[in-house]
């Protein structure tokens, strides 16, 4: 991975083991919109699964010269209703100002296509229930890019060790989700929260998804949760900090902690990290580096009933969800990810926005 996108976390786009799962041409994908980075992110993964990324739109050329650079087969269209209207296209996906993102993802569900979105997919309440009721309206599918987990070898080697037992059941969950501010590479929308939709919606969606995941909990109930701007006080929307703590349906306590300040000093954009403690043991999940010690990314720590292990998994494991997604539009089934439990995790971070103690 260039050197860049390691250190930036708007432009980190992994590369994986190539996994196809489809026929050339049977799986089209339209873009719409990039106002973040992590359109690479999702196309890779998605071309790396058989996918044709076929089509692209933006309204702005440099974003588009861009992205054709990684993607040269994409075709530019002028405009979204030409995008959503092809009928070639299976899939759109979108990494629009994150307030913005909903309103692609009604029209695109109203055309008929299903719709893969950037984390996070809504900032307000209002946003989701309206596509809850879109995804019920119409049974198409509405993807949301929790990349931390679904786009990290480490996460996913983790999450094949809890299924094994490796650690027994698992008893607590905590969650470091760390971000380079980069403040004079952000856009403007970056720094206004009702664009972005606060500290938690963000980039803590990410965290609640893996808690839900590596709990096997369906739902979760909001214990406490801070939120504020500590060190930023020249951009007065920002929130550079913020946690919550929760309790899953099945009674496994969770901490979540996200800001923005990790320090140059770092090689990768965030030394993201994961605990995951059950009956017979530990695992610790170091995502994107082993700092002082490694700079490749993927650390799985285990600690079980006989010995302690430390692996090594870039490269190893690859990246299921991509392949699992595209079977599921085209056989119609709900293997990749369940709508519930994509939805429930961003539920679960607009309530810990909404309620948050402000300090």
């Amino acid at each position: 991975m260039p050197e860049f996108q390691k250190s930036d976390g708007q432009n980190y786009a992994p590369k994986g083991i190539s996994n196809i799962v489809c026929d050339k041409g049977e799986f089209i994908v339209g873009v719409c919109r990039m106002d973040h980075g992590h359109i690479y992110g999702m196309c890779n993964g998605l071309l790396e699964a058989g996918a044709q990324i076929g089509y692209v739109y933006d309204k702005d050329p440099k974003k588009i010269e861009a992205f054709l650079k990684s993607f040269p087969d994409a075709k530019v269209v002028d405009n979204q209703e030409a995008l959503l209207d092809n009928p070639k296209i299976n899939l759109i996906a979108t990494s629009a100002i994150p307030n913005e993102r909903f309103e692609i993802g009604l029209k695109t569900l109203d055309k008929g296509k299903d719709f893969f979105s950037d984390k996070p997919p809504f900032t307000t309440m209002e946003q989701l229930d309206l596509a809850k009721a879109k995804v019920k309206e119409t049974k198409l599918k509405w993807f949301v890019y929790y990349s931390e987990r679904l786009h990290v070898e480490a996460a996913v080697y983790a999450g094949n060790l809890i299924e094994e037992g490796r650690i027994g059941e698992v008893v607590s969950i905590k969650g470091w989700g760390p971000h380079r501010l980069d403040k004079k590479n952000r856009p403007n929308w970056f720094f206004n929260k009702e664009q972005y939709g606060g500290i938690i919606v963000d980039i803590g969606s990410h965290q609640l998804e893996q808690a839900l995941y590596y709990a096997k909990a369906k739902d979760a109930k909001l214990i406490s949760s801070r939120v504020g701007n500590l060190k930023n006080s020249e951009y007065p929307l920002l929130e550079d900090y913020g946690d919550a703590t929760y309790i899953t349906d099945n009674n496994i306590p969770c901490y979540i902690s996200v800001d923005w300040f990790t320090p140059d000093g770092l090689s990768t954009w965030g030394d993201g990290r994961l605990i995951i403690s059950g009956t017979k043991g530990y695992i610790e999940i170091r995502k994107y580096l082993d700092v002082a010690a490694s700079k490749e990314t993927d650390h799985v720590i285990v600690v079980d009933e006989e010995s302690e292990n430390h692996y090594c998994v870039h490269n190893k494991v690859g990246f299921p969800f991509f392949g699992q997604m595209i079977r599921d539009c085209l056989d119609r089934t709900e293997l990749a990810i369940s709508q519930e439990h994509t939805f429930k995790a961003i539920e679960l971070a607009i309530i810990a926005e909404n309620e948050a103690v402000v300090m």
